[in-house]
């Protein structure tokens, strides 16, 4: 069991399912905040004068600690947050790849410098010299479901870019949080840099997200508290990674086996439980039959059963979101959808659910599950899979499945989500791409270049000469 340095009041952790205590987390109060946000302004600019490469030292220090702490890393993830030994081990590497590739990208932002005689009126005597400087304190929230790379891509680029963190994990993935801050402070860098919050939302959320010391704010989770963050936060960049309703759009002539493969995969991986799961399929009727199939065929492939077992489905984070789940696939069943494959519960572990038949009068085709459900829409053009898309409340990702290179980029330009994918599944990585959200899916842009210039602004410099 992790054991946090006792406080009185502190909060036992257990594991998804349940049954093991696997540790205890502070809870913090406001004035416990307040010092550690006035501690990370104080030190900040003290950090921005350490050397650039000296910076990215550290981080590829971190990535070294992570790399030796991996196995208990990733034993606490599995434990914290329900995913398999598998996967948590490759959610500790993929960080560390990560971390790695921040510390050089942020050596190779150099500025930039501008003449003054490329706009009329302008003169060869004026140069603009254009520096990028750290906004200060970043407030960094991650969610349950990645609970170290998430983090670290918020953490890592802060901390190249001159400015201090102010972290605040998710509830349930905190342990897994500490442990990665851990190995960041084995790295000996100063500790006032790196202030790790933990407690209530309900006590501290407000106080956090509306402090006058934190300079920017960087959230993962869900949208309703990601517009909330947004309209208290008032006068400061925000970095929103919200929700998705990413569909699968499979037209008549697309490798129905290549499809299938994907969206099971983008659908069930985790469980459903990330936002840019495949979370619905519009299917031209033509082909939906052929496809429902091949989809059922692989959806029975998939293991089943708990997080230690290294299994593809494993328990929802908890009741409530297993809850949420079931009164949508019950809602649809109720309405007409046919369960071709699952809808079964044992405790918070939900079998992997096909839903064909779903309609739009049905919840499920326009909520987020966060869950292993999937509803197939059969439709009879692309103009109305251009419609459901572009109707939802959400604008992440979505993947065209097709043949015709042309066509899917017609069509995919016509949808209104952040990236559009070309016969795979809807994914986050590679890490260096640019991650934008529409609508209620986000705000800003993540991808590594993209995070360290969300969390810098422009200082020019004109030289009279």
């Amino acid at each position: 069991m992790i054991s946090i340095t006792a406080f009185t009041n502190e909060k036992e952790v257990y594991s998804v399912t349940g049954e093991e205590q696997i540790g205890t987390i502070r809870l913090m109060d406001q004035e416990e905040v307040e010092n550690v946000i006035n501690e990370a302004k104080e030190a900040q600019p003290y950090w921005y004068s350490i050397d650039l490469y000296k910076r990215a030292e550290f981080l590829h220090e971190w990535a070294d600690q992570l790399l030796e702490n991996q196995e208990k890393i990733a034993a606490t993830i599995s434990k914290e947050v329900g995913k398999g030994i598998t996967s948590a081990n490759k959610e500790v590497v993929r960080t560390v790849d990560l971390i790695r590739y921040i510390a050089e990208e942020g050596c190779r932002m150099h500025g930039e410098l501008m003449k003054g005689d490329s706009f009329k009126g302008g003169s060869t005597s004026k140069i603009a010299m254009i520096d990028q400087e750290p906004l200060g304190v970043i407030l960094a929230i991650s969610p349950f479901n990645y609970p170290v790379n998430l983090a670290a891509s918020k953490i890592a680029p802060a901390l190249i870019s001159g400015n201090a963190v102010v972290f605040k994990p998710a509830s349930q993935g905190t342990l897994s949080g500490l442990l990665m801050i851990e190995a960041l402070l084995e790295t000996g860098i100063p500790p006032e840099i790196v202030q790790t919050v933990t407690g209530k939302g309900s006590e501290i959320g407000d106080f956090l997200v509306t402090h006058p010391k934190i300079d920017m704010i960087t959230f993962t989770g869900s949208s309703a508290t990601g517009q909330a963050i947004s309209l208290k936060s008032k006068m400061i960049p925000l970095v929103l990674e919200l929700g998705g309703k990413d569909p699968a759009i499979v037209l008549k002539d697309a490798d129905l086996d290549l499809a299938a493969k994907q969206i099971v995969s983008g659908a069930f991986s985790y469980s459903g439980q990330r936002c840019t799961a495949i979370k619905r399929v519009f299917v031209h009727d033509e082909v939906a039959d052929d496809l429902v199939k091949v989809i059922k065929e692989n959806i029975d492939q998939l293991s089943i059963g708990l997080p230690e077992e290294d299994a593809t489905i494993t328990p929802l984070i908890d009741t409530k979101a297993a809850n949420f789940v079931e009164e949508l696939i019950d809602d649809a069943i109720r309405k007409g959808a046919t369960p071709i494959v699952g809808n079964k519960r044992e405790g918070n572990l939900l079998h992997p659910t096909l839903l064909d038949n779903v309609t739009s009068d049905m919840r499920i085709a326009w909520e987020e599950p966060f869950g292993p459900v999937l509803p197939i829409l059969r439709l009879n053009s692309e103009e109305e899979m251009i419609e459901y898309t572009n109707d939802s409340e959400y604008g992440l990702q979505a993947s065209i499945f097709t043949k015709d290179v042309q066509k899917a980029i017609l069509l995919g330009s016509k949808l209104n989500v952040g990236s559009v994918q070309l016969n795979a599944k809807t994914e986050r990585g590679p890490d260096h791409f640019p991650f934008i959200g529409t609508k209620k899916s986000g705000l800003g842009a993540q991808g590594v270049r993209r995070s360290i210039e969300s969390m810098t602004r422009d200082k020019v410099f004109v030289l009279n000469l």
